[in-house]
């Protein structure tokens, strides 16, 4: 009943923290002090530690790698950064079919192919003010034939607050928040994927509330605006914030990362909560089987919102989507462990006809730990999901893998990735997974950050 309580009133104590933050941001010294040349000295954003990427920072997909620079004057710069992976995937067995938890036999249609698989372009700077900063990105996923143009404006005022506009993450969950693209392997792991929200267009503030407590918090049009027509939306906000405390060092590595490729000499730590709530809809019309929504599907793979998803013939239009997650996690030598729970609520569904349930409670765990078997050169990682739903479907994968960075840095990475899972429940042609697989997952990769 509390879980249920904090889920449903998330909207208030959104509220609540974004005054906090404000207060905390008003009694901040906001006087940025010019240096020898008269520029005003720029405080880095302290939520994503990066010491080797261009001053541009945000978020995850949003953020820059290090870059070119191609112009640079008094009054802005231009810089161009790119990121591009190739991949091979292997789902098997070739031939897999399924039962959804009304019992209907599926298909689960794996794959095995070679893609040059993503591909982001990054055209950063600033302008006028070193604490205007601009971020283009080009995204390209070859695999689904989709080109996207966006981009995002921030203004840091101190590092207490920085306030930002355009496509960013709904911070649901801890890898929506700044880790990609150094994640374990070149995509999130079952665990995360199955119940996350997505990115979407809106506003956002984020900044230092205390030493080594930061918050952040996002207004968004949508869970996830991939696919949806700005003509679809509903008059809807999604709400989402998190507070991460880093007690012992303040910093947890480049983009928060999971691993110690640093390796890290005094024990770094990591803790945080999210949450993330909308009054969510299907975005289009139920005569069409197919919604536009497919950011959230049920723990047996199938997307919450299609016609026949928790009744044959029976549709459902809208309905009250709330996660909260929390995390732990601690570096320290080259060895580093990550544990984080989410506990998701569909509840207030409203559909063309009756369905059996009046809302489902999912909940999930995911575990990581790694090790730097040769320091900045070749690394091990253990990874393992577990799924609990009202279905009793549960679902589960453990897996594992191993980095080798050529160059000594995170910029040149080979992944060796494989994965046993069963009965997946996350699907489609980003990841890893197609819905209601029960088999092994190989992959391997060469990504590249420049």
């Amino acid at each position: 009943m509390l879980r249920k309580r904090f889920l449903e009133n998330f909207h208030l104590y959104f509220l609540l923290l974004f005054v906090l933050s404000s207060a905390s941001f008003a009694i901040a010294q906001t006087e940025q002090k010019p240096d020898s040349t008269g520029t005003p000295k720029v405080q880095e954003s302290p939520t994503v530690v990066q010491p080797e990427a261009f001053e541009n920072q945000s978020a995850g997909e949003f953020t820059p790698g290090t870059g070119f620079v191609i112009a640079e004057t008094k009054v802005a710069t231009f810089n161009i950064s790119f990121y591009g992976l190739i991949r091979y995937v292997n789902q098997m067995p070739p031939d897999n079919t399924y039962q959804d938890h009304l019992g209907r036999t599926r298909i689960s249609d794996t794959r095995q192919d070679i893609n040059w698989h993503r591909t982001f372009v990054w055209l950063s700077g600033w302008f006028f003010d070193p604490r205007f900063r601009y971020t283009v990105s080009v995204w390209g996923l070859a695999s689904t034939q989709q080109t996207l143009l966006f981009g995002n404006l921030t203004y840091q005022f101190n590092k207490n607050f920085q306030l930002g506009a355009g496509i960013g993450p709904n911070i649901g969950i801890r890898s929506l928040q700044g880790p990609w693209p150094y994640f374990l392997s070149s995509d999130r792991q079952l665990g995360e994927e199955s119940l996350r929200p997505g990115f979407s267009g809106g506003v956002w503030l984020r900044g230092e509330i205390v030493p080594k407590l930061q918050y952040w918090f996002m207004l968004a049009n949508n869970l996830s605006q991939l696919g949806v027509n700005v003509s679809r939306l509903t008059r809807n906000f999604a709400t989402s914030g998190s507070l991460t405390w880093m007690p012992t060092t303040g910093e947890y590595g480049p983009r928060a990362a999971i691993s110690d490729f640093e390796i890290h000499k005094e024990v770094a730590t990591r803790f945080g909560i999210s949450a993330c709530h909308m009054r969510d809809n299907r975005f289009n019309n139920t005569d069409q089987a197919s919604p536009d929504n497919t950011q959230v599907r049920m723990t047996d793979g199938v997307l919450f919102y299609e016609t026949g998803a928790l009744a044959d013939g029976v549709t459902v239009t809208e309905a009250d989507y709330a996660i909260v997650s929390f995390d732990a996690g601690f570096k320290y030598n080259g060895f580093s462990a990550q544990a984080e729970v989410s506990m998701r609520l569909l509840s207030n569904i409203w559909a063309d006809g009756p369905v059996p349930v009046s809302q489902l409670n999912d909940k999930s765990l995911f575990l990581a730990g790694t090790y730097q078997l040769i320091e900045r050169k070749l690394e091990v990682y253990g990874t393992g999901s577990r799924i609990f739903d009202d279905f009793g479907y549960n679902p589960w994968e453990v897996g594992g893998g191993l980095n080798y960075y050529p160059s000594g840095t995170r910029s040149l990475r080979i992944n060796l990735h494989a994965l046993r899972v069963v009965r997946s429940s996350a699907g489609g042609y980003f990841g890893f997974y197609t819905p209601g697989l029960d088999g092994a997952i190989i992959s391997t990769g060469v990504d590249l950050l420049l």
